[in-house]
């Protein structure tokens, strides 16, 4: 079953449409981030590297993804808690405000985090 170019553009521009892109990429990265996470976990044996290894996520830019990676994380939980609302609550997909909401405590999560790495 295929679906004609001018119905995907349209589907593509449905708040719910750009919601299920953003939890599937958030898992996505998020899935990437775990392997690093437990090789950084690994390093804890080691007093010297694991040493290393803090001062090195002392940079800015590590700062900056960690604040990316809480943030991909609380938008996939946000997500999630969206999609179970829909099932389980029965409220219909259009409802906008709710995707908003979802997008808005995530983000609001990850500057959160960012104002207490930088600070």
């Amino acid at each position: 079953m295929t679906m004609s170019a001018t119905r995907w553009a349209a589907t593509r521009r449905k708040p719910g449409f750009a919601a299920a892109m953003v939890h599937r990429l958030s898992g996505l990265a998020l899935a990437i981030f775990l392997p690093m996470h437990f090789l950084a976990l690994g390093l804890a044996f080691d007093e010297s590297r694991f040493g290393a290894f803090i001062a090195w996520s002392d940079v800015s830019i590590v700062k900056f993804s960690e604040f990316a990676l809480v943030t991909a994380l609380a938008m996939h939980m946000a997500g999630g808690l969206r999609i179970l609302a829909l099932e389980i609550l029965h409220w219909p997909a259009t409802a906008t405000r709710w995707i908003v909401s979802a997008f808005a405590v995530g983000f609001g999560f990850g500057l959160l985090f960012l104002m207490g790495a930088v600070s």
